[in-house]
């Protein structure tokens, strides 16, 4: 067939009337429009954004730096650069809106480290360092990212930093004495009340956050008072609000707690274990703050010590993961979201001195890091039993404790 008989019955085909044109203007007719399809489509592709991604930071206390991995879709890590701080880096921030990372040095002097997040890549860019009264076990911003809320251990106090719009911390704005060994301090969801659990006095402190001045008062009652020997470290907060779960170092259990939403304060409801039922280890007792001599070292024998780390909830606030070190094991919890109660579903081994993890924004995978392992490790979620499924170990620094993931949408 040739070319104008190919054209008469592509006219048809159409519904149009066939014109009887030069063979010459057919051919231009007929592969014009595949240039300007490609064209279309080089354009389409040279101008399209740039698919943003997940990324996760570790803080090497030993090393110093900071790491950095992206999370694959699959939940395995891609290992990528390292950025310098101090010796001792270890709790880390991420600001409400993702454009700051804030890390805190535990060695002298005292400082806050602050790097702008590049979105696309997930490179860390120092933007600045600023003062902390003292060494901070655990930092975090208020809801506003506006200020810097810090606890120390060993100096048994807590501080406010303003923090200023180019993710700058500025010098203490206040400092306030407390009871012994202020292990972390967080907001709740509201902006209006601060938390603070005491490993040395078995006590929550319950503070009133004015979030335009950043000022910290004391509520009433200021504290809640827990059995001694609990040992009270971490918390975190109900997304609806509502509960409040404290891990204990000390006795390895995960406190329940209801958060009145109007005076701020809080009410012991129940207690689990993070350890199964036929664990050997026994109540431990408190330990050296980090940096001081004899750190993390007890009067007698540790090695059977219940030595409980940290505590996550996933997104959806149905299930709670919490980490003990001496059996280097995350323990998993299912929640009733409706009374705060949770049951423990099992545990799973994972890197040596699990001192700190975290789930991502998806709530499909946890991240963990080994103070004693030169490995960190990735998990898959089991949302319907809670269960981890191995993902894969990626090379880390010497004394990774802290895990933050951002994810970019």
């Amino acid at each position: 067939m040739n070319v104008t008989r190919r054209g008469v019955l592509a006219a048809t085909a159409l519904g149009r009337e066939p014109v009887d044109l030069p063979t010459r203007r057919l051919t231009r007719v007929r592969y014009a429009p595949i240039a300007t399809i490609i064209a279309a489509l080089l354009s389409l592709a040279s101008s399209a954004p740039v698919l943003a991604g997940t990324f996760v930071y570790v803080s090497n206390a030993e090393d110093g730096d900071i790491g950095m991995y992206t999370l694959q879709a699959d939940g395995s890590l891609q290992p990528g650069q390292r950025f310098k701080a101090a010796k001792l880096v270890m709790p880390m921030a991420v600001s409400p809106d993702k454009r700051f990372l804030t890390a805190a040095v535990r060695s002298k002097p005292f400082q806050a480290y602050s790097y702008s997040i590049d979105k696309s890549s997930g490179i860390l860019n120092l933007v600045g360092t600023g003062t902390l009264a003292e060494s901070y076990p655990y930092i975090a911003l208020d809801r506003s990212g506006r200020f810097l809320l810090g606890a120390s251990y060993g100096a048994n106090q807590v501080g406010v930093n303003p923090v200023g719009a180019d993710g700058r911390v500025g010098e203490p704005l206040q400092v306030i004495p407390t009871g012994r060994n202020a292990h972390s301090i967080r907001t709740d969801n509201t902006n209006r009340f601060v938390f603070v659990p005491h490993l040395g006095t078995d006590q929550v402190f319950q503070f009133l956050f004015d979030e335009r001045s950043g000022r910290l008062s004391a509520n009433t009652p200021p504290v809640l008072q827990l059995k001694q020997g609990t040992g009270p470290r971490h918390l975190i907060v109900s997304p609806d609000n509502r509960f409040v779960y404290l891990l204990n170092e000390l006795t390895g259990m995960v406190t329940t707690l209801s958060l009145d939403p109007n005076a701020g304060t809080l009410k012991e409801l129940d207690s689990v274990s993070v350890l199964p039922p036929d664990t050997k280890l026994v109540p431990g007792v408190p330990r050296g703050a980090v940096g001081t001599p004899g750190a993390n070292q007890a009067p007698r024998n540790t090695d059977n010590d219940i030595w409980a780390s940290d505590l996550h909830l996933t997104p959806n606030g149905r299930l709670l993961y919490a980490a003990e070190r001496t059996s280097s094991t995350l323990g998993a919890f299912r929640v009733d979201t409706a009374s705060g109660k949770l049951t423990y579903l099992g545990s799973t081994p994972t890197e040596k001195q699990p001192r700190g993890f975290n789930i991502d924004p998806t709530g499909r995978f946890v991240v963990v890091s080994g103070e004693q392992s030169d490995m960190i490790s990735s998990y898959a979620i089991d949302a319907e039993t809670g269960a981890l499924k191995p993902i894969g170990r990626y090379p880390t620094g010497k004394g990774a404790n802290w895990v933050e993931i951002v994810a970019f949408e």
